[in-house]
């Protein structure tokens, strides 16, 4: 099983009424929700570990899991609210300003979280829950409880507008990096992690330091698979974007997801890989991910409209 770590939240995207006046639509979605969501519609053995309120919200995003076969039997719940995200869309492209205080995944603690089931092969961890405490420490001390005998997969999925202590959180990143086989970034995601530094001369410390994969990804200009013994690239699936909202986590799916019907998960399979089986998954992830930034909202394909 794919156990993904990290919060599950309501985006609330701009669209109009009836008389064309602007409101909020309300959607499920979080980073790490977002790439669950996406591996269960791609037929992945996936799980779901977060805190979630047993309010409204809470129960649409607990209905989205079970409609994606997700396991939610981990997540944590309770009566606090649901973490909110107004949405901003320009040109397609997302920024969002978090209403997060007093959540339920905000207040997830260590104690709360469940031994991991030996059924778990893979970690996937990721998103703003790293930002606050103390679900930022709980995720990070799970990471580092179980990284020795999981494959340990990290998007970081960095929202600057967020962080408002900006080097602890460069400093949790780091130490988690550190821990995962396969690490994520945008450029964007780079360049924070690691300012000053040139992209290339960063990756390349991040493999000399452990990491097998640095993933790569550059939008419409495709993406990039980084290990030791060199670099494999994917073009990008030309397609009329609707935004790009969940579009990175999807990718982060069907990354897993490719290497999960090719090789199986484990670090074993991650840090032997051949260019061949490295540059299927890229497509495979490029593919998914241009099909969900192709809707509106986090809407991720099922695996006939991948495959």
């Amino acid at each position: 099983m794919i156990l993904c770590c990290g919060e599950a939240l309501i985006d609330m995207l701009p669209d109009a009424n009836v008389d064309e006046e602007p409101v909020l639509r309300p959607v499920t979605g979080g980073s790490v929700f977002n790439t669950a969501i996406a591996l269960g519609r791609l037929k992945e053995n996936t799980g779901f570990l977060c805190g979630i309120s047993t309010d409204g919200f809470g129960r649409s995003l607990i209905k989205d899991l079970e409609d994606a076969s997700v396991d939610h039997s981990l997540c944590v719940r309770s009566g606090r609210p649901t973490t909110l995200a107004v949405v901003d869309l320009s040109d397609g492209e997302a920024t969002y300003t978090f209403y997060d205080e007093g959540s339920a995944g905000r207040l997830i603690e260590t104690d709360d979280i469940l031994v991991i089931p030996d059924s778990v092969s893979t970690l996937m961890f990721g998103g703003i829950c790293l930002i606050p405490e103390p679900c930022g420490g709980a995720y990070e001390a799970l990471m580092a409880q179980n990284a020795k005998n999981h494959l340990v997969y990290l998007d970081p999925n960095i929202r600057p507008n967020f962080i408002d202590e900006q080097d602890k959180h460069r400093a949790r990143i780091r130490r988690m990096r550190k821990l995962s086989d396969v690490v994520k970034v945008s450029t964007d995601d780079l360049e924070w992690i690691e300012p000053g530094v040139d992209p290339e001369d960063a990756i390349q410390a991040w493999l000399d330091d452990g990491t097998s994969i640095v993933l790569l990804s550059r939008g419409g200009e495709g993406s990039q698979a980084y290990t030791k013994d060199g670099v494999v690239s994917a073009a990008a699936i030309e397609i009329e974007v609707a935004d790009t909202v969940g579009a990175g986590d999807t990718f982060s799916a069907g990354f897993l997801a490719s290497l999960s019907k090719q090789v199986g998960l484990s670090k074993s399979t991650i840090s032997g890989l051949d260019d061949d089986a490295i540059a299927a998954a890229l497509t495979f992830a490029n593919k998914s991910a241009a099909i969900t930034a192709s809707r509106d909202g986090a809407n991720p394909p099922w695996l006939n409209e991948v495959e």
